[in-house]
């Protein structure tokens, strides 16, 4: 797959001495979800700002689809659909017209049908003549999205998109989203909901303090960097640990009733026929044993402390 946006050694360093952004290497692949994850002011917002030409970077370069975002600015630009945290709207236009507008910025033709199938993937056809002011927030928050979407962009960037919005909206959030993939538009996506992006996006990458600390194939990740758990559901509570579990990493839960084991399964020797050998030899009795793995969420905190 080829890259459609090459970042090399780019840095941010705002007047203050502040920098946003050090040094980050990155190819974004045609027609993926990447989504970026990282805490508050991490840098992701100023990432993509660079990007989008918002935000002038201090040092290294970005390319979209083999066009430099300086020298080559309006054809990169037209690219681009980027979709703000900022519910940025005037409040005395009509959807429509706001709609039509930002296509025509872009130097396209009008398209009414484009336009109309944009409102309605955003059940936002019933809303064509209302003005911006009489909107709810996350009405607005739709506005802003067919405004990325009406001049027809290849990229789509998506900054916290979902933040503060109803369950319905989220829906037909990540229905589009899938519509935009199968269509060939590559998506970048920040978000806090994390559960999110473990459940759409093909990769993933982590920023912290301004560094991208890594970026990696979602299902890889969690392969390399996950956790398994085996909890077992006890006939008897215990007290404490057993003496001869106490070299073993176990925990007790749910009163006693529970023992929990964290292992790594990438290991040779997970530990699992030792463990299952002592409590037999320690006369405990397993009532059940289910395993589980570590989330996206998880292994993201480990990082970011780290």
């Amino acid at each position: 797959m080829s890259s459609i946006i090459s970042i090399k050694n780019l840095s941010k360093t705002y007047r203050g001495g502040f920098q946003a952004l050090k040094n980050v290497n990155l190819d974004i692949q045609r027609g993926e979800i990447l989504a970026l994850l990282g805490p508050n002011g991490a840098g992701k917002t100023t990432l993509i700002s660079a990007i989008c030409g918002i935000v002038n970077a201090s040092e290294g370069s970005v390319t979209v689809d083999g066009h430099d975002i300086v020298s080559e600015y309006r054809i990169t630009r037209s690219m681009i659909g980027l979709v703000p945290q900022e519910l940025t709207l005037g409040a005395f236009d009509t959807v429509w017209n706001t709609l039509s507008l930002s296509r025509g910025l872009f130097g396209k033709k009008p398209d009414p049908q484009h336009l109309e199938k944009v409102l309605k993937d955003l059940s936002l056809w019933g809303k064509k003549k209302d003005m911006l002011m009489t909107l709810s927030g996350g009405m607005k928050r739709r506005v802003l999205i067919g405004k990325a979407l009406a001049h027809e962009p290849i990229i789509l960037f998506l900054d916290e998109p979902t933040a503060g919005v109803d369950v319905e909206l989220r829906k037909d959030m990540w229905a589009l989203v899938e519509k935009l993939r199968a269509a060939g538009v590559t998506i970048i996506l920040t978000t806090h909901y994390i559960e999110e992006a473990e459940a759409i996006a093909d990769r993933v990458g982590v920023i912290s303090n301004g560094e991208l600390l890594l970026v990696d194939d979602k299902d890889a990740l969690m392969h390399k960097l996950g956790k398994r758990q085996l909890i077992i559901d006890l006939e008897t509570s215990l007290d404490n640990i057993p003496e001869q579990l106490q070299d073993l990493s176990l925990s007790l839960s749910d009163y006693g009733n529970k023992l929990i084991y964290t292992y790594d399964p990438h290991k040779n020797d997970t530990g699992l026929n030792t463990l299952l050998k002592v409590l037999t030899s320690a006369g405990i009795t397993i009532k059940d044993v289910q395993t589980t793995k570590t989330s996206l969420e998880e292994i993201f905190v480990n990082l970011v402390k780290k």
